[in-house]
């Protein structure tokens, strides 16, 4: 194998581990900056799924004369799908994009570490877990890395690439690397919870979801002051129902446990919400009612 410019193993082929909203969007981004992608999911229909959101996405943009279809096909052709963890086994990156959860992510990890190749790079695609305490689940801590994209992945310029505390410098760059050849702004952020955005959003979304609580204003009004009055491109209460209201109150929980800090403390309204399976556009309600 040939040595990248960083030193390390050139970076030919990329696992991703979950076809959902993430994952099949950094599926695509892999796929179309030239590499060869292979996906994961937990059965064919999960799959197919997937993979039939990235084509539409794809179609969409050669009818918008976005992409051109050669572009879109060699997309395409440069994907696949599995439902086995050991096809990932040839991947010189892998990137975990599965829920939220230590022990589901734990469970993945140490299978992959005992079926990559010895210089294979794990990410995760985490956005609020430790990467530390996720290295110290695999025997190749110093290649074990936080690699946090934004939705829609196609869109989104930045990611977060997070150092643990034994992620070697050579991982770090290949890593940079890769970010950048994917046409991201990579940034670098601390192994703390939340990383740099979460950080800095989460309790702005949740001081919205008080402040509707205790009746400052409807979702409306609350909404129509950030977007115009500060020229946000959407306002708090919209912007959680497009991230999830699930998502925010979960990732809230993590920083609260983290911090212990009142700021990340989800309001009980937000609770009530996901108890209700009020979670946002996904559910088709939540701040709002999307049809």
């Amino acid at each position: 194998m040939s040595e990248s410019a960083t030193g390390g193993p050139a970076i030919r082929s990329v696992g991703v581990v979950g076809c959902g909203l993430m994952g099949s969007g950094i599926a695509q981004v892999s796929a179309q900056s030239g590499y060869r992608t292979i996906v994961r999911e937990i059965d064919e229909p999960t799959i197919s799924k997937g993979l039939g959101r990235i084509e539409k996405f794809l179609n969409d943009g050669v009818k918008r004369e976005k992409l051109t279809a050669e572009s879109r096909d060699a997309t395409l052709a440069a994907l696949s799908g599995t439902t086995n963890l050991d096809d990932l086994a040839s991947c010189d990156v892998i990137i975990e994009a599965i829920v939220e959860n230590l022990d589901a992510k734990r469970e993945v990890f140490q299978a992959l570490d005992s079926v990559a190749g010895p210089d294979t790079i794990l990410a995760s695609n985490t956005s609020s877990l430790c990467i530390t305490e996720m290295a110290a689940m695999v025997a190749r801590p110093d290649r074990f890395v936080g690699l946090h994209f934004f939705s829609p992945v196609p869109v989104m310029k930045v990611v977060e690439v997070v150092r643990g505390l034994a992620t070697s410098d050579a991982t770090y760059q290949r890593v940079m690397a890769f970010a950048t050849s994917l046409g991201k702004d990579p940034v670098t952020a601390p192994d703390q919870s939340g990383f740099i955005v979460n950080r800095l959003l989460i309790p702005y979304l949740l001081h919205a979801i008080r402040a509707y609580e205790a009746g400052l204003g409807t979702a409306e009004d609350i909404d129509k002051s950030m977007t115009l009055g500060l020229r946000h491109p959407m306002g708090p209460l919209t912007l959680a129902d497009f991230i999830g209201l699930d998502t925010t109150y979960n990732i809230a929980n993590i920083m609260f446990g983290e911090f212990r800090d009142p700021a990340y403390a989800a309001p009980p309204l937000l609770k009530r919400m996901v108890l209700a399976g009020r979670l946002g556009r996904k559910s088709g309600h939540g701040f709002y009612e999307y049809s």
